[in-house]
């Protein structure tokens, strides 16, 4: 039984030219090898997402729920988040 499965992909030229960079310069033998380290962060990075909404945003929703005075209108969170992108990055 495989333990592969073969694939035929067609990318934007952006992306395939940051691939071919990617051969040239050694840090990857294969396309493979890009692809697999690119679905593994895609994996890693949907897990995050998932453990922040389970942990965080559910915990928030039922102190909310238990204590609706708590809560903070959409549009001041929306000021707040701008405020801070106006800032300069600290560094």
């Amino acid at each position: 039984m495989r333990t592969t499965q073969q694939f035929s992909i067609t990318l934007p030229n952006e992306i395939a030219e940051v691939v071919e960079a990617k051969l040239k310069s050694g840090d990857y033998a294969s396309v493979s090898e890009i692809m697999r380290d690119g679905v593994r962060a895609l994996l890693d990075r949907e897990a995050a997402v998932e453990k922040w909404l389970r942990k965080e945003v559910i915990a928030g929703h039922k102190e909310y729920l238990a204590d609706p005075s708590k809560g903070v209108a959409a549009e001041v969170i929306l000021e707040r988040i701008k405020t801070r992108r106006r800032r300069p990055p600290r560094l």
